[in-house]
């Protein structure tokens, strides 16, 4: 009975075997998306400045890949790099904290700071790096954006300025919230001068560096999806005890309501931002 049997095929025998002798991917070749739940190579998703070539979704991205997709090859220079947070407060487990955060991100601060040409417009600018201690703002954030903005002052230069942050520092206490007025005094004296200052909103920002200089803007754009507040959704809605809008608090939901100015796709960032700076340029010559 069994002579008329087909015998069985190569595919079949490794279905059999199961996967121990089936080819295998490695995990790291591919990035699954939130937004559509495709798989992306990771060469591609590079290749595209983290964006999902297919939704458009907008992948997290590191202050230095901001920055060497803006600025024009080799016209970083970098300001104020060698300042580092001290625990002034004597809170626990902060110098731990501050060190693993170095060794995450290669960086002293939650900020770089520099000058720089974009699309060969002389530019201050600073990039807020989210994987250092969340993009929280410190003194030394604080005090490292305050002297960009007085740089940019004293040399006629407009400030590009990216925030990603969950607001201020616990771990610095009120010197933390100080800040939020520094910078902000910092931006109004720039702002007097009749020089020009580009907020880029990135997901997310949050708290005190929403309530200072992220808003402060004489232009304001954002990422697409980018969470934008100063307290959360989940805490509105737990302390209003209200259900709250579809897309509350996205910058989708902040350009309608008129409280940024645009949303700009990443991989547009530097030719918007060139022309914006070169219909401005009068201000600072």
């Amino acid at each position: 009975m069994f002579n008329f049997r087909k015998p069985k095929n190569e595919l079949e025998l490794i279905l059999k075997q199961g996967k121990k002798n089936t080819p295998t991917i490695p995990d790291e070749m591919f990035t699954s998306c939130p937004g559509c739940s495709a798989s992306i190579l990771s060469e591609e998703l590079i290749e595209s400045l983290n964006v999902c070539l297919k939704c458009g979704h907008h992948f997290k991205i590191s202050a230095r890949q901001r920055l060497n997709a803006l600025a024009d090859a080799g016209s970083f220079d970098e300001l104020f790099g060698d300042m580092e947070s001290e625990n002034l407060l004597g809170f626990p487990e902060y110098e731990k904290k501050l060190h693993n955060a170095k060794l995450a991100t290669a960086e002293n601060e939650a900020v770089i700071c520099g000058t720089c040409e974009i699309g060969g417009n002389p530019t201050a600018v600073f990039i807020m790096e989210g994987d250092f201690m969340m993009g929280s703002m410190g003194t030394v954030v604080g005090e490292k954006i305050t002297r960009l903005f007085e740089h940019a002052l004293k040399m006629r230069l407009p400030v590009v300025g990216y925030t990603i942050s969950g607001g201020a520092r616990m771990q610095e206490g009120i010197l933390s919230l100080m800040q939020m007025a520094k910078t902000s005094g910092a931006v109004m004296r720039h702002g007097n001068a009749g020089l020009l200052y580009i907020a880029v909103l990135t997901n997310p920002t949050t708290g005190g560096v929403t309530a200072s200089f992220a808003m402060e803007g004489d232009m304001v754009i954002a990422e697409p999806g980018a969470l934008i507040c100063f307290a959360g959704p989940r805490v509105i809605a737990q302390t209003t005890r209200q259900k709250l809008p579809p897309g509350f608090q996205t910058a989708e939901f902040l350009l309608e309501k008129g409280f940024i100015d645009a949303i700009v796709p990443r991989k547009e960032h530097k030719n918007t931002i060139a022309k914006l700076l070169y219909m401005h340029r009068g201000a600072s010559e």
